[in-house]
């Protein structure tokens, strides 16, 4: 019994003490999680980028995760062990609690931390979108190339708000974090709407594991920075979001002399990217199919099963523009939405530019609005604004545009109006190279630019009720006088059809309202009274309108400085202008007026008037002209004006096109100018008014129709490039080439004269003298002078010659065109070659006593014109059998010219006119 008794104590003993070493063992445990969860909120603080884990750590780590699954699975046998086989265990909880003990020990000897450097890091891994467009995937490809290029070093992604620069960026980091053989490190740094130095340099160290200790000033941070950076040598710095220039070496970037450094930087200023001296890529807004891709993969392709939705779906991502951010945002806040009449409000809220009930508008405009107020300049932000009075999608001319801003006071008033134009110009730029305006069509004088969508919203809804803008909208009435408020500085209703003002409209009293556009509205008439309210009315533009007359209340608007009412085919007559005394800007091109309107004469601030087209208009009476002192354009077309008085208008030096009566009126004009500074253009007509006229490339030019030319008595002026002279009588003898006595005061060589076409000129022999050439011609016409005998004559006899060559060198020449000229004998007298350059087009056409032709032409293939470029040579000829008797007298034998002949049939013209009387000339 004993026996028996001691086995059971002992037993007991056994158990007792085996669920005390498993107390032990859930202590040690439980201390030891203790230690790990420390370990790891530790880990998560100092584990930052370019940072490792301890090898020692981690594999202390390892063990305690290891530890506890064995213990999870000890404790699993245990618990299915009988009462007397549990003591089996024992060993192994003692093997755990030992094994638990030393973790613990080893734990208190970390020391130092626990992490260390990586020096395997390259960089940061982002999280990114997918990118959609196919003009963002070629974005892409363009900004990898230049990353891969060792000869490009600066990179500007620019665009504006919203369009995925960064997305696209953020593609471009993970794929370079890849290229560790390329690269050794990736620098992301989000760059803030406020940049400062300082802050910059400390972003950047902290992405570089540099530590600044708080006291450096901010050259010494930059010697840290660049000496850091130096030693990487293989790395891309990519700054996200930059709105200013950055000077590279203050920071601690180095420059461009160090391989391998790679800058990249998104921007919405192209200003930015030229001055940090950038490579440029831009990214553009999404194409409109491309678009909708975009809002059905964000809104769900759910929403093609609500009947009715995929129209109004198509429409709202249509008003987005093609921007990422605005299609995202919306598409998002209509996920999940299967209500017809939600998706109906949403497109009503957008075309009316409410605010949402959604909400979804203000991550966009708020975005967008960024690049609004970094402008800063008040009146740089309202020019902005202003753009926004034109139609949606429409392309605005710049020009226009700019003389709006002027006429508004916008542009700094200077002592020109090309410089107040030129001052407006560079805001246009400024504007352009923010991404507010894009650059919609660029030609040699005129370029184009379009508002975007999104942003033409958020314009509107910053002037809120300082504008009313319904142009565009096919409107058939104006707005009710209750959308005429007391804030209202600018209205425009351009752009509508057959716009109707009720006879008895009068808006109300708007005493800030200063701009009133109502052009091309089919306007046919305007009630009296409405202008009666508008006394602060500056612009006033009602150009392309069938309107007839004009209210006399428009007399009263003293305010005004600009009145546009250009291609008013219909408009006979204008109100009195007598108290318009501040008017700047007078514009009547195309109109039906007989006379100029009354008072005219008082406008004594007047810098521009133009009369142009108006075919009514026969004279400008004298006296008038001389009183608009302040006038720099003066535009009245075939309209007669007084030489001597458009001569006193001393700050007359931007446009002038007018008609001369005669040439003694042009010599009057130019004496009385002589010596100031001439108008940058003129188009200026002598004579009669039926002549064709020069293209708008000549800017400077002068025709004469229909009068005689004595000796000395034309002068031209001396930047001439255009001349036309058109059936006048010369008198001029063998012995004086027209060109010899052209001239009074003006330089001889005609240096800028570019253009001349002569036609039916009698009594004419000679053109030029040898000395007399104008060496810059690039086309000369001559055709229809009956008694011309050579283009270029001589000044000595062949015999006295000899067998001296003598050479005429036109090195611009493009254009030779010889027509009907019966007694023409050469191009150049016996012994004279003309050598050109560049000449491409040679046509004679009805010149049959032309036996000889004296030209050194540029080389050339032997390819005829159809087979080869736009460069190639022409030679059109009139009779065949003229070009198969003509003798060649220049280097070139006349066989190589064959393939580029062409001749023309019977009732060509060379200069492209009929014959015609030359009888009616009319004396001085």
């Amino acid at each position: 019994m004993d026996f028996v008794l001691n086995k059971i104590d002992k037993h007991l003993d056994n158990h007792r003490s085996f669920d005390q070493r498993m107390k032990d063992l859930k202590r040690k445990l439980k201390e030891l999680n203790g230690l790990k969860e420390d370990t790891e909120s530790i880990i998560r603080t100092e584990l930052q980028p370019r940072k490792k884990l301890k090898a020692e750590v981690q594999i202390w780590l390892e063990n305690v995760e290891r530890i506890n699954g064995d213990v999870q699975d000890l404790d699993g046998r245990i618990g299915e062990s009988s009462a007397l086989t549990r003591g089996f265990h024992g060993e192994d909880v003692l093997k755990s609690i030992k094994e638990a003990s030393e973790l613990i020990t080893q734990h208190g000897k970390f020391h130092g931390g626990l992490v260390v450097d990586n020096p395997q890091w390259i960089g940061q891994v982002l999280s990114t979108t997918n990118l959609s467009g196919e003009a963002v995937k070629v974005c892409v490809e363009d900004i990898w190339h230049c990353l891969m290029d060792d000869e490009v070093q600066k990179i500007g992604v620019w665009g504006m708000g919203g369009v995925g620069k960064t997305s696209i960026m953020k593609v471009i980091n993970n794929q370079l974090l890849k290229e560790t053989e390329k690269f050794d490190t990736v620098i992301w740094i989000t760059v803030s709407k406020e940049m400062s130095i300082s802050k910059l340099q400390k972003d950047i160290a902290s992405k570089i594991g540099v530590e600044f200790y708080g006291d450096e000033d901010e050259t010494t941070r930059a010697g840290i920075l660049f000496e850091t950076l130096s030693q990487k040598s293989r790395f891309v710095m990519i700054l996200d979001d930059l709105w200013e220039k950055v000077y590279l070496e203050r920071i601690g970037i180095p420059e461009s002399y160090l391989n391998g450094i790679k800058l990249v930087l998104t921007t919405r200023s192209a200003d930015v990217c030229r001055q940090v001296g950038c490579r440029v890529i831009k990214v553009k807004p999404l194409m409109e199919e491309e678009a909708w891709e975009l809002f059905l993969e964000k809104a769900g392709c759910d929403i093609l099963n609500i009947r009715g939705a995929e129209p109004i779906a198509r429409s709202i991502a249509k008003r987005c523009a093609g921007l990422p951010l605005g299609i995202i945002t919306i598409a998002s806040c209509l996920k999940g939405i299967d209500d017809i009449s939600e998706w109906r409000n949403a497109l009503k809220e957008l075309s009316l530019r409410k605010k949402s009930v959604n909400g979804f508008e203000d991550e966009v405009f708020q975005q967008l609005q960024f690049s609004y107020d970094r402008l800063k300049n008040p009146k740089l932000q309202d020019c902005f604004l202003s753009c926004a009075l034109y139609p949606e999608d429409k392309e605005i001319v710049e020009e226009g545009l700019i003389q709006l801003w002027i006429a508004e006071g916008l542009v700094e008033e200077m002592d020109s109006m090309q410089a107040e134009y030129d001052n407006g110009r560079a805001i246009m730029n400024r504007l352009i190279s923010n991404c507010l305006l894009e650059v919609f069509t660029e030609g040699e004088h005129a370029r184009t630019v379009k508002m975007h969508d999104l942003l033409r919203d958020m314009a509107l809804r910053i002037a809120k009720s300082r504008f009313l803008v319904k142009a565009g909208l096919m409107l058939k009435k104006v707005p009710d006088v209750q959308e005429w408020s007391m804030n209202l500085e600018k209205v425009s209703l351009m752009g509508n059809q057959w716009l109707h003002i009720p006879l008895e409209m009068s808006p109300p009293k708007c005493p800030r309202l200063t701009t009133l556009l109502l052009s091309q509205c089919n306007i046919v008439s305007i009630p009296e009274g409405f202008f009666k309210h508008m006394d602060a009315l500056k612009i006033l533009d009602l150009s392309w309108n069938p309107i007839k007359s004009l209210p006399h209340s428009l007399s009263n608007l003293k305010n005004l400085t600009s009145l546009l009412l250009d291609c008013c085919e219909d408009l006979g007559n204008v109100p009195s202008l007598s108290n318009l005394g501040v008017l700047r800007k007078l514009d009547l091109r195309g109109t039906n007026i007989k006379e100029i309107p009354h008072g005219m004469e008082n406008l004594v601030s007047l810098e521009h008037l133009n009369l142009d087209q108006s075919k009514n208009l026969n004279e400008i009476p004298n006296g008038v002209l001389s009183r608009l002192c302040c006038l720099q354009d003066l535009i009245v077309g075939e309209t007669l004006i007084n030489g001597k008085e458009v001569g006193g208008l001393k700050k007359l030096q931007g446009t002038l096109g007018g008609r001369f009566y005669d040439l003694h009126n042009l010599n009057m004009y130019l004496e009385a100018c002589r010596g100031r500074e001439q108008p940058r253009q003129f188009r200026i007509f002598v004579g009669d008014m039926d002549f064709p006229k020069f293209s708008e490339v000549v800017r400077k030019a002068i025709v004469a129709s229909g009068r005689n030319i004595y000796t000395y008595q034309i002068v031209l002026p001396h930047d001439i490039e255009g001349l036309r002279i058109w059936f006048c009588n010369v008198d001029c003898s063998e012995e004086y080439p027209l060109f010899s006595r052209f001239i009074l005061f003006s330089i001889g060589s005609f240096s800028s004269l570019k253009f001349l076409q002569i036609y039916g000129c009698r009594n004419m022999k000679k053109l030029f003298s040898p000395n007399c050439v104008p060496l810059n011609l690039q086309e000369l016409r001559v055709g229809g002078c009956e008694q011309l005998e050579e283009i270029i004559a001589s000044e000595v006899e062949t015999e006295e010659r000899g067998m001296v060559i003598t050479e005429f060198h036109l090195p611009q020449l493009r254009e030779l065109v010889l027509s009907h000229i019966p007694e023409l004998k050469s191009i150049c007298s016996a012994g004279g070659v003309l050598v050109c350059d560049y000449l491409l087009q040679i046509e004679i056409v009805d010149c049959p006593r032309l036996k000889r032709m004296s030209l050194n032409l540029p080389k050339f293939d032997n390819v005829p014109p159809s087979a080869s470029t736009n460069l190639s040579l022409s030679v059109r000829i009139r009779p065949k059998e003229w070009w198969e008797s003509v003798e060649w007298d220049g280097p070139q034998p006349k066989s190589l010219l064959d393939p580029f002949v062409i001749v023309l049939p019977g009732d060509i013209d060379g200069l492209d006119i009929g014959h015609c009387n030359v009888e009616n000339t009319t004396d001085i």
